[in-house]
């Protein structure tokens, strides 16, 4: 006796003259068709975007020597001249640098009536401020008044190119804050809570940018017995935020991609079943034949 490895064969076919077709089977084939491009379209891009998992813990540097963090502030005082304005720096461990001027840009702006900064300087660790302010001038400008402009405040390297990071907005909040309906010859003061970040993509190459929040108040430095001034008063926190990209496995891809394909024909084909059985039963009501 011959062996024929056919017998095997689980999926045997039905001849095709034995088959009916019918309008409400083309009918659900499309739509099956359809939904499962859809299925398949979602479940790839799905794979191909990267997850995004964050986790939380406190951050100990080693040696207790932390590294120090980059500052990017573009800021436009709109009615006091480049030559009163200038940078201090202070912190808990005694730095202060008054009128810093590495790597601190100023160009006149509103018709030389005011002055826009963009200066790049690091801070360290511990509780500290920056303010913009006339501190340092020779001479105090005839107008105090510190309304402004802030186009740019960020902490830490940029987020630029990072497109699955959540939550962006907290990276930059007072991006083109403009604070220019304030009282004249009023001081303004921005206390800043930071929030070291980590940002880890699927190479394992890591950024450090820093989220913020911020908290606003004005007052007028009579009651306070101090020149007009931009204060940014920071405190950096021990909790460390880091986001890590995930790409999903290929085989759980593939396993996705089988249980779309054959859930849904597998619905598909049990619905026209049931269309088919019930038409048929009501031409047979329909002609008399039900028993």
């Amino acid at each position: 006796m011959q062996f024929d490895i056919r017998r095997f064969d689980i999926y045997r076919k039905i001849p095709k003259d034995l088959t009916q077709p019918t309008n409400t089977g083309a009918a659900i084939s499309l739509i099956c068709v359809s939904f499962i491009s859809t299925l398949l379209l979602i479940e790839l891009y799905d794979f191909i975007t990267p997850d995004i998992v964050n986790e939380l813990y406190v951050d100990v540097p080693e040696s207790g020597v932390a590294e120090r963090i980059p500052v990017n502030l573009d800021i436009t005082i709109l009615e006091i001249g480049c030559q009163y304005l200038g940078i201090d720096i202070q912190d808990d461990l005694g730095r202060h640098d008054l009128a810093f001027h590495e790597n601190t840009m100023k160009t006149p702006d509103n018709d030389g009536l005011g002055c826009r900064i963009n200066a790049t300087f690091s801070i360290a660790r511990v509780p500290g401020n920056f303010h913009v302010s006339t501190h340092a001038a020779q001479s105090q400008p005839p107008n105090g008044n510190m309304k402004h402009v802030i186009h740019e405040l960020n902490f830490g390297d940029s987020v630029k190119g990072f497109r699955q990071i959540p939550n962006r907005k907290a990276f930059r909040p007072l991006r083109r804050f403009n604070n220019t309906n304030q009282p004249n010859l009023a001081s303004h003061d921005y206390s800043l809570k930071i929030v070291p970040t980590i940002y880890e993509d699927r190479s394992k190459h890591r950024r450090y940018p820093f989220q913020f929040t911020f908290f606003y108040r004005e007052f007028h430095p009579n009651a306070h017995a101090n020149i007009p001034a931009i204060w940014f008063r920071y405190d950096i926190m021990p909790i460390t935020v880091k986001y890590t990209e995930h790409r999903q496995k290929f085989y759980t891809f593939l396993t996705s991609i089988c249980a779309v394909v054959g859930g849904s024909f597998t619905v598909a084909s049990i619905l026209d079943s049931l269309i088919f059985t019930a038409s048929e039963l009501f031409k047979k009501f329909e002609l008399g034949k039900m028993t």
